[in-house]
């Protein structure tokens, strides 16, 4: 009898030890809780910093000198990368970059004399942005494809802008001087995008933006050319599709005009896009389109030299600056009454390079298999920049036209810029008077062959078919530019971008979880019919990284509505009643933050809950989110109810083990 008393209480004794072990749900919503304090925003600025000076971190635990000398070493490295490559740079490598620096000199030479006169500047600067900011991208920039120097939508937006404030044919002087300064603002933010980090700003302009917008660029760069090619004056500084067309019709009929222009620009044009289709259908002979400008320029050059045609009505360069840059620093005007317009025109012309060199860059880089660091571009981008705005040349980036013909020249490295360079040099001190009988009408034609690579119709019909709301800010950008100007176009196009952000935020959507049998995963029930939603659980997953004051009331009304109302959802969306609703399990694994409002909006939500006899649980919270939860005292009020997996949540808050 004593020992059938004394196995009893052996029993009991395991039994309570039993019920003091923490289950393995319970260990696991501990790890939840207890996991250490995440970094604060100070420590966050700090770690980016190092990230941006010190990218290998400290790794050396050394001391004294060497261990100083060590991190002077990495430093110089991150800053210029040209110290890493080229200690294994060989001869092999030079003569490919020699090559594809020489093939890149003959296109870009003459497509920057055509750029600068799209600016509206003297054609030497369209050089002289050719030979000191590739100069110091070759040294701090990671790219080892691109093509620095000017664009033609850059170009157009400086024009279409600047001009605005300072006619440039009343004063191309001051006009110069106001865009050396813009040069030089827009160097700034781009330094200061990249040290701060702040690369998230270029991505305000979304792929299917940038799509749009170098579309409707590409339509007003050619018709503007229409004065080039047609040798016509017009005097509309508006760059909208209907005033262009107008002036240019108003000119034609009321001013006398030369047929010669428009039959050179054309025949070169068609030989120029002739050359294109071969060099885009035999990729040996990528060449041909690359020297293609050049050989025009050669060949029209002799043309008006030998006929005279310039007497005739061929309007010609006439007289290119010949000499290196001079220095441009007293040029810059700081302290004009228009700085601060300066300033915001800066800052767009920033952003816009900005994307189409990281664009180009990345593009290359994931051929060749290499990682490009946006935020170190963004920093050479704008040393080199403001190192141009100090010696005569306008805002440069990477081309994608010149850069195709780089890679497709077999470039290795960025040397072939310096070469590119070395040539550009030459041709200032050497042969610039030798352009002085170049038709206009051929640069018309040389840019205008440039263009068809900005409109990617096949890339907007697959946004088309893919996002139609990506869509509609590519049709905004392209409308906004065609038919109203550059900076419009671009303000629509980000204006409905944030407008999709904010209606996805305003309203998120929020999944009703379901268990798949035979597994412990849970999914969506509208994706997956076959997922079965536990009886009187009700798991919702918020679709958006944010629980925050634009969305909180919408998140709390729709789950509140489905919980108190005792009603579920079945696998098609339609709300059914299914019994009594005992424990809504929220899943925050989306969730990357939540502001005072969301914890505000959760704790009125769990107060509504329990007052109609539901629990709320909360499942998978982030590092972030987790320890605001805590923080406000929000993990006591719902007594702790905070778990790793939705089915320890059940287990944990009905008492009893959920199978499905």
């Amino acid at each position: 009898m004593l020992s059938s008393v004394a196995m009893s209480e052996r029993e009991l004794s395991q039994f309570s030890q039993t019920l003091q072990t923490p289950t393995e749900g319970e260990r696991a919503a501990q790890w939840v809780l207890n996991a250490p304090e995440p970094p604060g925003l100070w420590r966050e600025l700090v770690n980016s910093t190092k990230e941006i000076v010190l990218p290998n971190g400290n790794k050396s635990k050394s001391s004294g000198e060497h261990s100083k000398s060590r991190r002077m070493v990495s430093v110089l490295e991150s800053v210029f990368p040209i110290l890493v490559w080229s200690r294994t740079y060989t001869a092999n490598k030079f003569k490919k970059d020699l090559m594809a620096g020489l093939t890149l000199a003959s296109l870009c030479i003459p497509q920057s004399i055509g750029y600068a006169t799209l600016a509206k500047l003297a054609p030497q600067h369209g050089l002289y942005t050719n030979v000191v900011p590739p100069i110091i991208y070759a040294f701090m920039g990671s790219s080892r494809e691109i093509a620095i120097g000017p664009v033609a939508v850059v170009s157009l937006l400086i024009s279409s802008m600047v001009q605005k404030v300072q006619d440039p044919e009343a004063d191309p002087i001051a006009y110069r001087n106001l865009v050396f300064t813009v040069t030089l603002f827009a160097g700034i933010f781009q330094a200061a995008f990249g040290l701060l980090r702040l690369g998230f700003l270029v991505d305000f302009l979304s792929h299917a933006v940038i799509v749009g917008f170098m579309a409707g660029a590409a339509i007003v760069i050619g018709l503007q050319q229409l004065k080039g090619l047609l040798g016509i004056t017009y005097s509309t500084n508006k760059t909208d599709i209907i005033s262009v067309l107008a002036a240019v019709f108003k000119s034609l009929f009321h001013n006398p005009w030369s047929p010669y222009n428009f039959v050179l620009g054309c025949s070169f044009l068609c030989f120029l896009l002739l050359m294109r289709i071969v060099g885009r259908r035999n990729k040996k002979l990528f060449w041909l389109p690359a020297i293609a400008p050049l050989v025009s320029v050669v060949i029209s050059t002799l043309i008006v030299y030998l006929t005279r045609a310039d007497k005739h009505g061929v309007k010609i360069v006439k007289h290119i600056k010949s000499g290196l840059n001079p220095i441009s620093v007293h040029q810059l005007q700081l302290n004009d009454p228009h700085a601060t317009d300066l300033v915001k025109i800066g800052a767009i012309v920033a952003v816009v390079a900005l994307t189409e060199a990281i664009a180009v860059g990345r593009s290359f880089a994931t051929i060749k298999g290499y990682h490009l660091d946006g935020n170190k571009e963004m920093l050479s981008m704008g040393v080199m920049n403001i190192a141009g705005s100090l010696s005569s040349c306008y805002v440069a980036t990477g081309s994608f036209s010149r850069t195709a013909v780089n890679f497709s020249a077999g470039c290795e490295t960025v040397v072939s810029n310096i070469v590119m360079v070395i040539t550009v040099i030459i041709s200032l001190e050497a042969l610039t008077r030798l352009l002085y009988f170049t038709p206009n009408a051929i640069l018309a034609s040389i840019i205008i062959s440039a263009l068809p690579g900005l409109i990617d119709v096949h890339e907007a019909y697959n946004i088309y078919k893919v996002d139609k709301l990506d869509f509609l800010a590519l049709i905004g950008a392209f409308f906004g530019v065609l038919f109203c100007s550059v900076e419009i176009g671009l303000l629509v196009a980000v204006a409905m971008s944030f407008a999709k952000i904010i209606i996805s935020s305003i309203q998120p959507g929020i999944e009703t979880l379901g268990k798949v049998p035979g597994t412990d995963i849970f999914c969506d029930v509208n994706q997956y019919p076959m997922a079965v939603m536990l009886p009187g659980v009700l798991s919702v997953r918020i679709k958006s990284p944010l629980f925050c004051f634009a969305n909180a009331t919408f998140i709390r009304e729709r789950i509140s509505k489905w919980a108190i109302e005792k009603e579920e959802m079945d696998a098609k969306g339609i709300v059914k009643a299914k019994g009594k609703i005992q424990l809504v399990v929220l899943d925050m694994t989306n969730l990357t933050n939540i502001d005072t409002t969301g914890l505000a909006t959760l704790e009125e939500l769990y107060e509504q809950l329990l007052s109609q006899g539901i629990m709320l649980a909360i499942t998978n919270p982030k590092w972030q989110v987790v320890h605001k939860l805590k923080v406000s005292n929000l993990v006591k009020k719902i007594g702790g109810r905070v778990f790793l997996t939705i089915g320890e949540a059940a287990d944990a808050c009905l008492g009893h083990r959920m199978h499905v």
